[in-house]
């Protein structure tokens, strides 16, 4: 039996830059928001079609949102669906740490 040697690399923390994706920051934010209203959804014990009126949506576009067909949707009106969820939503800006690089938009959920 042969050994074969598996090369590895460390990921960015962003799966969408890694892949190569355009706009991995918009992507990442609005893959956080998804994930954050998925779990608020079961949560709750919501079907998909309590879910959807209660965010304003069609249940068949609730469906396509939480799988991961968000393309369509800002971030901003992601964010609104969370406040229908009873959630805040508070924008921090801060300097970067690191001069000379742009900043990053960064979503963090306060574990409930």
């Amino acid at each position: 039996m042969t050994k074969r040697k598996i090369e590895a690399y460390e990921g960015s923390g962003n799966v969408f830059a890694d892949l190569g994706l355009p706009n991995p920051e918009e992507r990442l934010l609005k893959s956080s928001i998804v994930t954050e209203l998925h779990r608020l959804i079961k949560a709750r014990g919501l079907t998909q079609v309590k879910a959807a009126k209660l965010i304003g949506i069609s249940q068949p576009d609730l469906s396509h949102l939480l799988r991961g067909d968000y393309d369509d949707y800002s971030a901003e009106r992601l964010m609104k669906m969370l406040t229908m969820f009873e959630q805040d939503i508070e924008i921090v800006m801060r300097p970067h740490p690191k001069a000379g690089e742009p900043g990053r938009i960064t979503f963090k959920p306060v574990a409930a």
